[in-house]
């Protein structure tokens, strides 16, 4: 049985779903709702990420149930370990994950982590501090980054980033989650 709920958020509409065992997905999903079926779990992730929002939470205590591959899993455990307010490279968590020359499909279960800001894989940056992909959107990367006083190198790319652009889509790799 699943339970969701909705966050209206400064950089889009958020969907928290859960199991009663955890946190199964927390996503960016545009204008596409469900029904509300909210549990203590939803209802938690509701509060710690408005929480988040406000800056008044750098860390989550949510019960967490992602839906993966042990590697992947493995992965989403070692992002859940980047402290608030830093960065690290792919190269760090595929250290960290016992695959040093595995960066690339760190960046494959990176990139498939169902459980956005809480588990923040928005802290895993190119090895020379640059701006890299997000399942959300890069503007919406560039804003948690931000948020979380992180300077990040200016570039033509981060110049043009406009917020805007995204707050109305459904994050893209979310064809997985049910």
């Amino acid at each position: 049985m699943s339970f969701i709920e909705y966050i209206d958020s400064p950089i889009g509409l958020i969907e928290c779903k859960a199991t009663k065992i955890g946190l199964e997905h927390v996503i960016f999903c545009g204008e596409k709702t469900n029904k509300i079926k909210p549990n203590d779990i939803t209802q938690l992730c509701k509060q710690q990420l408005l929480q988040y929002f406000t800056g008044n939470l750098t860390q989550f205590t949510i019960p967490l149930d992602p839906q993966g591959t042990l590697f992947q899993k493995t992965v989403w455990q070692c992002l859940s370990n980047i402290p608030y307010g830093k960065t690290v490279s792919y190269k760090d968590i595929a250290i960290l994950a016992n695959k040093p020359k595995g960066s690339q499909a760190i960046g494959g279960a990176n990139g498939r982590n169902p459980i956005s800001i809480i588990v923040p894989c928005h802290r895993v940056i190119g090895s020379n501090g640059s701006l890299t992909g997000y399942a959300s959107g890069i503007e919406r990367k560039l804003w948690l980054l931000q948020h979380e006083g992180i300077e990040i190198k200016p570039s033509k790319e981060t110049q043009t980033l406009n917020i805007n652009n995204v707050i109305n889509t459904r994050q893209a790799n979310t064809q997985f989650l049910t």
